[in-house]
């Protein structure tokens, strides 16, 4: 079966007044169909440039990135966004929900702009909400009146309702309590068990646990495990030295 994600000798490098800043070097990756991958990396680390990229609201300098086979590295900005809108799901750390619509409202948003009808979009709704465990009683509620996990469960399922090929999630748990972030982490667990793929960005080894596989980040690299050890070795060394 064909990947869902491949990644070939990606470099991105961006320009700024101070100079060349060479975020992402040479990264190689591959996650397949169903397979739930965390990736790992402390602040600075090009998580998030890869993020963008597999998210495409980046575009590599050099290198390729093929989604469910498709080579979207010099596609134009429209394309780009029409993949966003039909390919890809998005979990954000801060749920990013309009405040003052309704949970149904805010899980439908992203069909607002298809050509789904509106019976349809509603019954999406319905279904994305039952697959996070959100109670029905909450489907009327304004946003801003829920809990943070109640709003990331939202969240997920708005990323959900276009059964999108894959789910990217930035620090999801990331405003949550400990509590409340395992159950989020479970709704995370259950949709893998559906089927569905997901790359997760995080720098908690505990969030992490919960993938299938994890790969680590540093200076723009992706890290093998033992390189993992070593670099962290090197560092409790040069803490022991100081």
């Amino acid at each position: 079966m064909r990947p869902v994600i491949e990644v070939q000798g990606v470099h991105r490098i961006y320009e700024t007044e101070a100079g060349y800043t060479h975020a992402l070097r040479s990264v190689s990756l591959t996650v397949r169909r169903g397979e739930f991958l965390a990736i790992m990396g402390p602040s600075g680390s090009g998580k998030s440039t890869l993020m963008n990229i597999l998210g495409c609201l980046d575009t590599p300098t050099a290198g390729t990135y093929r989604l469910e086979g498709l080579e979207v590295s010099s596609l134009d900005d429209d394309d780009l966004a029409e993949i966003r809108a039909t390919r890809l799901g998005f979990v954000f750390q801060s749920f990013n929900l309009l405040p003052r619509a309704t949970v149904l409202r805010n899980v439908m948003l992203p069909l607002v702009y298809s050509d789904v009808p509106a019976a349809e979009r509603e019954m999406r709704a319905w279904k994305a909400l039952t697959s996070v465990d959100l109670p029905e009683e909450y489907y009327e509620h304004k946003s801003n009146e829920l809990s943070g996990g109640q709003m990331q469960r939202v969240a997920i399922a708005r990323a959900l309702v276009n059964d999108p090929a894959l789910i990217l999630a930035d620090e999801p748990t990331g405003n949550l309590d400990t509590a409340t972030g395992e159950m989020v982490l479970q709704t995370f667990a259950r949709m893998k068990r559906r089927g569905k793929t997901i790359v997760l960005i995080t720098h908690d080894a505990d969030v992490a646990s919960w993938a299938d596989r994890v790969v680590h980040i540093r200076d723009g690299r992706l890290l093998t495990d033992e390189q993992e050890r070593a670099y962290i070795a090197r560092a409790e060394r040069k803490g022991a030295d100081a």
